[in-house]
């Protein structure tokens, strides 16, 4: 018997909150190159951090910052989502845990962004 993928799970808000946990930790990780070379720029002396730091003034980089900013709070609350899952005593996938993770890391993202514009 040929086994078949059943296309109704994929409408589960369970399926997008895993698929959101796993694209937030992927990017998080191409992340961290990233991240290490520009930490690696203060080995090369100030005059050349602070020309980084300048360039990372741009809005561009704001930007990209509150995006980075908003995967960390969605992968953590995704993160603790699933601790809660398998360890605390109640059974099931509990769809009002992924709203309340969804709505604490947007409001991550949205004070972020204020403390941004501010």
């Amino acid at each position: 018997m040929k086994r078949r993928n059943d296309f109704r799970a994929r409408n589960h808000p369970a399926y997008w909150a895993f698929w959101l946990h796993r694209v937030s930790g992927l990017l998080l990780a191409l992340f961290l190159p990233l991240h290490f070379w520009a930490l690696g720029q203060a080995l090369h002396g100030a005059a050349v951090l602070q020309g980084f730091l300048s360039l990372a003034d741009q809005p561009l980089f704001r930007f990209a910052e509150w995006g980075l900013v908003m995967l960390l709070a969605l992968h953590m609350t995704g993160g603790i989502r699933l601790l809660l899952i398998e360890f605390a005593p109640w059974s099931g996938l509990r769809q009002d845990w992924i709203a309340v993770a969804l709505g604490a890391a947007a409001a991550v993202g949205v004070a972020f962004a204020l403390a941004l514009l501010g």
